[in-house]
């Protein structure tokens, strides 16, 4: 049986070129990938899962190869950008697939517009703890933008991949986050990609980690199935903090990759496809109206406030 075809194609939303990759059958799967990254940091799951699913997997404004327009680049507006793509595409729902910042993206999707999430699967995800790598919290030092031009030249990218492998070596970093950081930051060549990085990463990040979290709405996740996805030896955002959200979602399953680390669906990409056709052959798609939202939402501070008193 020959392989999906996974198409790279492009359209204009509000003005702006959105490219996005699509492929495969069967039920709508999204995938929002993470900061500096683009569609393509999904290739190594993209044939395995189009076998199974309608398989939708954008590049974020201002990065890959849609456009970088001076804007908002918070997870609002990139949650927006997720849902118009769908709607442009005709996919009405699907299971939502975010890693690292993609996680908070898609989290906020599921906030903004419930009925678009049938299921919610979060990566490596951020916004579930202040924990950060340092490097990430460097962004929101005032001269970032003028370092940035320094951190993709090609002299400091070699010598950046020799000491992950060195520290990789030592059991710091996995080879798949060596690699996907070095292309990540070799994005960043051109003055545009730069600001739209900045501003990205400043929505959710400051000196003192992640400075967005999620964790006082994830009693909201008893009404969509969730799952979470970590790499044990995560060094950009601990494994920890998928642990915590597990404890505090109601129904949520958690999966942890014991040799993987920020990018589990490189280091493991069969466990990964696995993991993720089996959390959606094994539950019901959600069903949320803006009456059952409010509903957990007025329940839950009504608790609060008396728990308070």
């Amino acid at each position: 049986m020959p392989a999906p075809v996974i198409e790279h194609a492009e359209l204009r939303l509000h003005g702006h070129r959105v490219s996005y990759r699509t492929g495969g059958q069967g039920p709508l799967l999204v995938l929002v990938h993470g900061i500096t990254n683009s569609s393509s940091s999904w290739a190594p799951v993209l044939p395995l899962l189009a076998e199974h699913f309608t398989i939708l997997a954008p590049d974020l404004p201002g990065h890959g190869a849609s456009d970088k327009p001076r804007g908002d680049y918070s997870l609002g507006a990139h949650a927006c950008v997720v849902r118009d793509l769908m709607v442009a595409l005709g996919h009405e729902r699907g299971t939502i697939v975010g890693h690292s910042l993609g996680g908070g993206i898609t989290m906020q999707l599921s906030y903004q517009f419930p009925e678009r999430v049938e299921r919610l699967v979060l990566c490596s995800s951020g916004g579930l703890g202040q924990e950060v790598s340092l490097l990430l919290r460097a962004v929101a030092l005032p001269a970032a933008e003028y370092v940035l031009p320094l951190l993709a030249s090609g002299p400091l990218l070699n010598t950046g991949r020799a000491i992950g492998r060195a520290l990789g070596r030592v059991g710091l970093f996995t080879g798949s986050d060596v690699a996907e950081m070095a292309a990540g930051f070799a994005s960043l060549r051109d003055a545009q990609t730069q600001r739209a990085f900045v501003h990205t990463a400043r929505a959710v990040i400051d000196l003192q980690g992640q400075r967005v979290s999620a964790t006082n709405k994830l009693y909201l996740a008893q009404a969509v199935p969730t799952l979470l996805l970590w790499g044990e030896r995560d060094p950009i955002i601990p494994a920890e903090h998928g642990v915590r959200a597990h404890a505090l979602m109601p129904g949520s399953r958690l999966e942890i990759f014991d040799d993987a680390g920020h990018f589990p669906h490189h280091d493991d990409p069969v466990a990964f496809a696995h993991a993720l056709r089996d959390f959606v052959a094994e539950t019901e798609p959600a069903d949320v109206d803006a009456d059952q939202m409010r509903d957990l939402v007025v329940a839950h501070s009504a608790a609060t406030a008396a728990t308070a008193v």
